[in-house]
């Protein structure tokens, strides 16, 4: 089991097929933000992954991919981002 993946909630859809739920595990709060990171030891330079943040958990999630070295930016969720997976990856 990858540390990362345990930060995500539950594999699947949540209640509301199409909400943008924060990707911090047991938390099913709206996202309002993206935070925006790559692992540079297996992703290209300009690959990015996504994780979605409520405001409670932003700061937290932040912190954790900064410590890491994998945070790139952190950006307000939008209507016009697209899709996202269970996990918050486009």
């Amino acid at each position: 089991m990858n540390l990362l993946d345990s930060l995500s909630g539950p594999a699947g859809p949540g209640p509301d097929e199409g909400a943008a739920v924060c990707s911090r595990r047991g938390c099913r709060a709206d996202a309002a933000w993206r935070l925006l990171w790559n692992n540079p030891r297996i992703h290209t330079p300009e690959r990015r992954k996504t994780w979605l943040a409520c405001t409670d958990h932003c700061g937290w999630l932040e912190d954790y991919l900064r410590e890491r070295s994998l945070w790139r930016e952190t950006l307000p969720l939008g209507a016009g981002d697209g899709p996202v997976d269970a996990e918050g990856s486009r």
